[in-house]
């Protein structure tokens, strides 16, 4: 049996201070009476299956544990047993077995483990389970033989990146430098070499690594070419040639392997990449980069969509950009060629640096796009420390600002077209999401507001709105909300006295341009800026509903047969693939949010499954097709959205439409396609 991680940290405890209490370690770990005493009984059948006697507990509460567990922890025989702890926990354990398969020239036996670790052979048993365990995440496999012993078997670049980790890890250890140097058999002259030869690395690129990077090369290193040595050489894998051959990077592994005849060339890129992807203290050369010409652009559009987000914006913006350079050139190197850390990632963040890490994934997408591959949440994370650091440094925080959410039961157009226009009337906020009421029920993110279509239980502020408002009811809505916020009206401000008041304590560069800029702020649905969002928020209805866009049938058998009529003029006109129609079918569930009225649909699927230009198309049934139990559909209207834009003053004219019950109705009953044509021509004029 193994000990867990509570009941090792338990006795670590009570092994290194004789005169801790039992109310001591309930306290530190925040334990009740009742968990510490079966966690001191799961150290006392561990110390059995040892052959160690028992720990006892006196009445005061404090501890009596037999010389012979001391003896145990602290053998002098077993130098990579002292640790601060006193002895070695599972995970340790598990890394020191995997250090043995790695760099073992000899055949590795259950006795080996034994002798080396100083546990019982049940407990090594136990670890080699663990082992399988870990190594399933790196697709290697522990196979034991009687003739070979315990070996670790898979693709050699596996191996590598096993090792990459293993090193890295162990030298977080308490004395985890000399468990490597053990193990590996490694000489303190050799590291010192490779030490030198990582300096003249630097001194070539321009760059200081970081400590622990800097710490690691020298074993990563060392032990790369003791593999190489033994035949254990890479496969050529997949890697763009021209992307390496040409960078410093490359130039500088003649540095690593020298006096190292016929180096293979993947072996040369592969020190290459781990070159590249190392994080960096500092560099000469952070604002351009020929190998990434477009990663600067790219990081000062992803850092314009979070200031927009959170409300904020940034001081020092170039500085930032090259501290952001810095970390993100090497992260695109572990990023496009799998060398992240595979290990799950537990978030360690306090709820505002949650709120701040859900703002700035939400603002990744330039950079997934210039990447060609999903951030992974490490690397997500790396980002939302420097940003919110960046904060600190300035004296931001997003726990200052006003939260909101908007819950909204229509699907996901109807949705996002809800949250633009609450951001647009209250800019000065953050809006967290667009949840659908399930989503609401479980969201755990911290919020002051909530904007939603329906009733909802919940102890934040809750306004009641439409997806579409009107302009004397985003008046009203404006209205209410400043008045519980902030105690007052927009209604109420005199920008004379405003101006005023900023004259007294600064110097105004361009009074009339503050002024206009105030203005578009505190009433922000005026008649003068109004006209400003229509070209942002794209075309008309009519100009994606015509005549050779709509269909007319009597019935169909299914909604997938529906689908296929509904979406034929947007695969006839070139603006979807086959494969969009099939992405609309394949929802089994049959999601209920695409229904924005009775008798009427609007089906859609995300961009990348086949849109190739925004359209829509619509299918006048006759006879309505049944879409669930509860619902028949005369109306489906296909939206085909290139991107969050262009479709945008569309759809809200076709949800008005959808609410008004006679117009709707007109359009399902319709004769002709001039008829129908009369009805969208009528919505597709300006809102107000």
């Amino acid at each position: 049996m193994a000990l867990n991680d509570r009941s090792q940290k338990i006795l670590n405890e009570i092994a290194s201070n004789r005169q801790i209490t039992s109310g001591t370690l309930e306290q530190k770990y925040k334990l009740t009476r009742r968990q510490l005493g079966y966690t001191i009984e799961k150290i006392n059948d561990w110390l059995q299956a040892e052959g160690l006697a028992e720990i006892e507990r006196t009445r005061q509460g404090r501890f009596i544990v037999d010389q012979s567990v001391f003896s145990k922890l602290v053998r002098e025989d077993v130098p990579v047993q002292k640790t601060e702890q006193g002895f070695l926990t599972e995970e340790q354990r598990v890394h020191l077995i995997l250090f043995m398969l790695l760099t073992s020239e000899e055949e590795l036996s259950l006795l080996h483990f034994h002798s080396e670790l100083g546990y019982s052979k049940n407990t090594v048993l136990n670890d080699l389970k663990q082992v399988q365990v870990f190594v399933d995440a790196f697709e290697l496999t522990v196979r034991y033989s009687r003739r070979s012993g315990y070996l670790l078997e898979g693709k050699e670049l596996q191996i590598r990146k096993l090792l990459i980790y293993l090193v890295e890890s162990a030298l977080q250890m308490q004395d985890g430098q000399a468990h490597i140097e053990k193990i590996a058999t490694v000489v303190a002259s050799e590291v010192q070499d490779f030490q030198k030869r990582i300096e003249r690395v630097e001194e070539k690129l321009g760059i200081q690594f970081t400590d622990e990077k800097l710490a690691a090369m020298p074993y990563i290193f060392m032990l790369i070419l003791k593999r190489i040595e033994r035949s254990h050489v890479l496969d050529p894998f997949p890697i763009e040639y021209e992307e390496l051959s040409d960078t410093k990077e490359y130039q500088a592994t003649e540095y690593i392997f020298h006096h190292i005849v016929d180096v293979p060339k993947q072996e040369r890129f592969f020190i290459a990449l781990h070159l590249l992807a190392a994080n960096v203290h500092w560099s000469l050369f952070m604002s351009e980069d020929e190998a990434l010409p477009d990663l600067m652009p790219t990081l000062s559009t992803m850092v314009q969509l979070f200031e927009r987000s959170a409300c904020i914006y940034f001081q020092e913006r170039e500085l930032l950009l090259k501290k952001l350079v810095q970390h993100i050139k090497p992260a695109y190197y572990r990023i496009k060629y799998q060398l992240t850390a595979i290990e799950p990632v537990e978030t360690p963040f306090s709820m505002e640096y949650r709120e701040l890490h859900h703002l700035v994934k939400r603002s990744l997408g330039p950079l997934e796009t210039l990447f060609g591959k999903t951030i992974p949440e490490a690397e997500a994370m790396y980002v939302t420390m420097l940003i919110g650091s960046w904060m600190t440094r300035q004296g931001e925080s997003i726990d200052k600002k006003v939260k909101a959410i908007v819950v909204c039961p229509q699907g996901v157009s109807v949705s996002r077209l809800m949250l633009k226009e609450l951001t647009e009337l209250f800019p000065e906020f953050i809006f967290l999401d667009s949840l659908s009421v399930r989503q609401f029920q479980t969201y755990d993110l911290s919020y002051d507001l909530v904007f939603s279509q329906t009733p909802l239980e919940t102890s934040k502020s809750l306004y009641i709105t439409k997806a579409i408002l009107g302009k004397e009811e985003k008046y009203r809505l404006k209205q209410q909300v400043m008045q519980d916020v902030h105690g007052y009206k927009p209604k109420d401000i005199n920008l004379d006295h405003l101006i005023d008041m900023v004259k007294r304590h600064a110097t105004l560069a361009n009074e009339s341009g503050l002024r206009d800029e105030l203005y578009h702020y505190f009433f922000p649905d005026s008649d003068h800026n109004r006209h400003s969002h229509h070209s942002a928020e794209g075309h008309s209805l009519h100009s994606f509903l015509y005549p050779e866009m709509i269909t007319r049938v009597s019935s169909t058998p299914t909604w997938e047969t529906a689908l296929e009529h509904a979406a034929e003029p947007l695969v006839a006109q070139g603006m979807i693939e086959q494969r969009y129609v099939d992405a609309l079918k394949r929802d089994k569930e049959r999601d209920p949010y695409i229904i924005i009225g009775p008798h009427l649909a609007i089906p859609h699927a995300a961009p990348e499954e086949g849109v190739l230009k925004t359209g829509m198309s619509l299918l006048q049934l006759e006879e309505p097709v049944q879409f669930s139990d509860d619902e028949w559909i005369h109306l489906i209207i296909v939206i085909a959205a290139k991107d969050k834009h262009q479709h945008i003053r569309a759809l809200r004219q076709l949800i008005k439409l959808a609410g008004s019950g006679n117009d709707r109705v007109k359009l399902q009953r319709a004769q002709s396609k001039t008829e129908m044509m009369e009805i969208i021509d009528f919505y597709s004029m300006d809102e107000e």
